[in-house]
């Protein structure tokens, strides 16, 4: 494509697929250096914003698969911000972005700007989209991981998210189907949340 004015259309739709293609074969760190040329690209020449999103969404994956928690994170917080700003905190794409940022604060373990996104998240979710929606469900699973699984966390915090758990399992269960992959997610994280409240609330048997 050498010659090409980057404001070609094709060469445009060239360099997308590329990325994409390199992504599919795994090919993640060539993948990588192509998409990020891409959205530089994209950026220089005034892309929609919607556009750029989507970019930025698919550099966090690529980061996410190279195992680069943080760069994925801060890719994930730049979407997220940006989400806010274009959609506003009701929209359903919002929460959707909501749910992937904390996952990935999550796995690079950054467990109190998971909580405090998620915690802004959850009771908005409930009122916009209702207790049921499989979306609200989902968010408030994230949260519920987040509170037990940080090395951090309070008893207290391990006790709310088994009453988050045992709150959601049953309705998940009616929503989505009892063969629904994220039922077994879901209830796997309360057993998980249970075994780790009976170790926190059983007395050391080191003492004499």
């Amino acid at each position: 494509y050498v010659g090409r004015a980057e404001t070609d259309q094709v060469w445009g739709m060239a360099i997308n697929q590329l990325g994409n293609g390199l992504s599919e074969a795994n090919h993640h760190e060539d993948a990588l250096s192509v998409q990020g040329a891409e959205l530089s690209m994209r950026q220089r020449l005034g892309a929609l914003p919607e556009q750029i999103l989507v970019m930025q969404t698919n550099l966090a994956n690529t980061y996410e698969r190279l195992g680069r928690r943080e760069e994925a994170a801060r890719m994930q917080r730049d979407v997220y911000s940006g989400c806010m700003r274009i959609r506003g905190e009701e929209d359903r794409q919002t929460f959707l972005v909501a749910e992937n940022f904390a996952l990935t604060l999550l796995r690079a373990d950054l467990f109190e700007e998971a909580k405090s996104v998620l915690l802004k998240t959850v009771p908005v979710a409930r009122r916009v989209l209702g207790e049921s929606d499989a979306v609200t469900l989902k968010i408030r699973w994230c949260l519920a991981i987040g509170l037990y699984s940080d090395p951090g966390a309070t008893l207290d915090d391990v006790r709310e998210a088994v009453s988050t758990l045992e709150d959601i399992e049953p309705s998940a269960r009616r929503v989505l189907g009892g063969s629904h992959p994220l039922l077994s997610g879901m209830t796997l994280s309360l057993q998980e949340s249970r075994a780790v409240l009976r170790a926190r609330e059983t007395p050391s048997a080191s003492a004499p």
